[in-house]
């Protein structure tokens, strides 16, 4: 049996609807699990084509994720790209500007949880650039 390509997921969940490309750059699915008219999160499960991000972006309630299969970065604003991996849980507090999408050569699958807030669940800002998303120093 051959190693798994890199772009190759094992999905827990499928694919769900292209994501908007206003907010992401690449290409990158979204399945809403929960959304925010059923419970005070939103939960989806979203896959990142190699080299896929999402826009610089804040969440008033915060975020987590959880990376259930592939590589790829997650960045706060004014500190350096971490690599994230599958079984990796990142805590993002409120109001932190990030960003977080596949690294360069793999894809990415995570689960976002989300807090819902009477300021909405996510502020949407500029895009990543390609410097800031090409500066991951290993």
């Amino acid at each position: 049996m051959n190693a798994k390509d890199k772009n190759e997921q094992n999905q827990i969940f499928a694919q769900g609807d292209k994501a908007n490309p206003d907010y992401f750059t690449g290409n990158a699915w979204v399945k809403l699990l929960v959304n925010e008219n059923e419970f005070n999160s939103v939960i989806g499960n979203v896959t990142f084509e190699a080299g896929a991000r999402n826009n610089w972006h804040t969440h008033p309630g915060g975020q987590i994720l959880i990376v259930t299969d592939g590589t790829g970065y997650y960045q706060e604003k004014g500190k350096p790209i971490q690599l994230i991996q599958r079984g990796d849980v990142i805590k993002i507090p409120a109001d932190v500007k990030h960003w977080h999408g596949a690294a360069t050569d793999s894809a990415l699958t995570h689960i976002a949880i989300t807090a819902v807030t009477p300021k909405g669940s996510i502020d949407w800002l500029e895009r990543v650039t390609d410097a800031e998303y090409n500066s991951y120093k290993q």
